[in-house]
This record gives structure tokens, sequence and C-alpha cells, in this order.
């Protein structure tokens, strides 16, 4: 069962924020130097991480120096938020090593994407506390050029104790497209396409039953995400929902797309055609995923599905 839900404190100006990377190291280690940077520059005390700049592989530092950054984070006093500083691979490794009770007995803000979808279910199933799907330093708060629109979404989300609304507000005219139409209300769930499918079966997996599926991925070729969704309808979590968001999948493009005359999908065609038979509303489109214009979403806070409008409006405060 579900632990009941915990949303974490406001984050306010000037306070202690710890820098921790669960997944894979940047490319290039400056890449840490940066980010530390604009969160000092942004007015934050910042706590690197104890093996931040630690590496093994494809990974930032053995499983147990992962976890343990993590962990300290979270059991630090001073800590009022934890951001990731990139996804990649990595984090599922991490979910039976973490101490589910203590993430409860002292819920921070904790912020990600992609690989990092693995910790915000694990925790939201395990330890009851609303964690935030959004931008990481290493690809987009450490950039002057980071859009306004996402800048303002995550301060709206997570330092004012008010309903956030809209996602879409702010940016311009997307290319959000109704596939079915409807409302729907429910705790919002989901992240990485590719890691919800990881995680089924496991005892990490979220509760989907009644609750807002949102979803993208990346650099997914238009069959590959067939064979995900499909993975989605075979375990029955797509009969289970109240609605599905998806956000923009950057980069899955089919590379042989224009090669001779055969026909072959589009990421839209395969998302209305496995997605338009659910008796539930359906949008695609919606700004959050690896793009610039990522709005942050509160994994497991409250959210209205409006696929009339074409939105998806945060209807409760995500922080206290």
């Amino acid at each position: 069962m579900t632990p009941s839900l915990i949303l974490p404190h406001r984050l306010e100006p000037g306070a202690t924020v710890a820098l921790v990377a669960p997944a894979s190291p940047p490319p290039d280690p400056a890449i840490i130097d940066e980010s530390l940077a604009a969160l000092t520059t942004q007015g934050f005390r910042v706590l690197p991480g104890r093996h931040l700049r630690a590496r093994q592989g494809f990974l930032a530092g053995t499983d147990r120096q992962r976890a343990g950054d993590l962990m300290r984070a979270f059991r630090d006093p001073r800590v009022r938020a934890i951001f990731c500083l990139r996804g990649g691979y990595g984090t599922t490794r991490l979910l039976p090593l973490l101490d589910y009770s203590v993430i409860r007995d002292h819920p921070k803000i904790l912020v990600g994407y992609s690989d990092i979808t693995a910790l915000h279910c694990a925790i939201l199933q395990r330890a009851g506390l609303l964690t935030f799907h959004g931008p990481m330093l290493a690809s987009e708060l450490n950039r002057e050029n980071y859009p306004a629109f996402s800048r303002a979404s995550w301060q709206r989300t997570l330092m004012q104790p008010v309903p956030p609304g809209s996602i879409c507000q702010g940016g311009p005219p997307g290319a959000v497209t109704v596939v079915r139409r409807g409302r729907a209300e429910g705790q919002l769930i989901g992240g990485n396409l590719s890691l919800l499918c990881a995680l089924l079966g496991t005892p990490w997996q979220p509760d989907f039953r009644g609750r807002i599926l949102f979803m993208e991925d990346v650099g997914e070729a238009p069959y590959r995400l067939d064979r995900l969704l499909t993975h989605l309808h075979a375990a029955g979590v797509l009969a289970q929902v109240a609605g599905v968001a998806v956000g923009v999948c950057h980069n899955c493009l089919d590379p042989r797309a224009t090669a001779g005359g055969e026909y072959r999908q589009s990421v839209a065609d395969v998302l209305r055609e496995r997605l338009s038979p659910l008796r539930v509303p359906v949008v695609i489109g919606l700004p959050f995923g690896h793009v610039p214009r990522n709005a942050t979403l509160p994994v497991g806070g409250h959210a209205l599905l409006d696929a009339r409008a074409g939105d998806l409006l945060l209807t409760r405060a995500a922080v206290t």
C-alpha cells in the first residue's frame, strides 16, 4: 500500500541545497563546477555530494557511493532541496540501497528527470514523498540561455505553496494535440517511458490506479516507442489510469523513414494508434521532456488533465 502523501517544504531564497549524481557522470568534469556556480549565482548555499566527482565506467561512482550521497542529503538538517546533476543510466541500481523510512522522516525537495524517474516512482511508492520531475544542472539550469518559461515553472512549483496552475502558462502556443477528449483528475505518476517499463514487476513499481500518467522519452525510434507502449498495455497499466499526458518525445525519429517507398510510422502515428483506443482523456505534445521548454511536474501531486483545451493543470500546492 502506498503511504499517505507528504509534501516537502518550499524552497526559499538563500536556502542550502545539495547537488548529487545518482546516475551517469557529465561528459566533461567542468560541468560540475559550472553547475555549482549556477546554483550559487541563484543565491543558494550548495553542498556537493561527497562523491560528486567520482566515476566508475558509465556511472557517477559505485552504487553505494551514489546512494550514500543521496541519503546523506536527506539526513542533513541543513539541506532543503536536492538537485540531480544529470540522468543517463544507473538510478535503478540504487533503489534497493535506499532507506525509505529515513526519506519519509526527512522530506526534502528532490528534482530531476529522465533516469531520475526511477527515484521519483520508488520514493512515492515506498516513502509517500512528493518529488519533482524537472530540470537538472548539467543539461539546463547552468545555462545562461535557459528559457524563461522553464525557469518560471520551476520557481512557481518549488517556491510557492499555492496551486501552480497550467503547465503551459507563459509559453508560446505549442504543438499540443488532443487524441481523446475529456477531463480527468487525479495524482500524477510517470516520467521517462523507458524507466516506467523497467520498473514494472519490481518492488518499486508505482501504483497507476486512477492516476494521470505522464510520460516522455528521448532517442527512441517509433517502433521502440510502440514496443514500450505495448509493454504498458500488456502489463495492464493503461487500463488502470484516469488519463494520459504525453510530453515531447525528443529525437525519436526513424532513421530509415526516407528510404524507399515503404510506409513507416512517425512518433505521432504511434501515439495515436496505441493511445486513442483508451477510454480516458489523452493529450500529446505537452511542454515537458528532454527539451528546453521543460515544465516542472510534481510526481504524486494532484492535477487536472483537460483534453478539451489541451492542457495539464496542477490544481494543488506541491510544497508547504
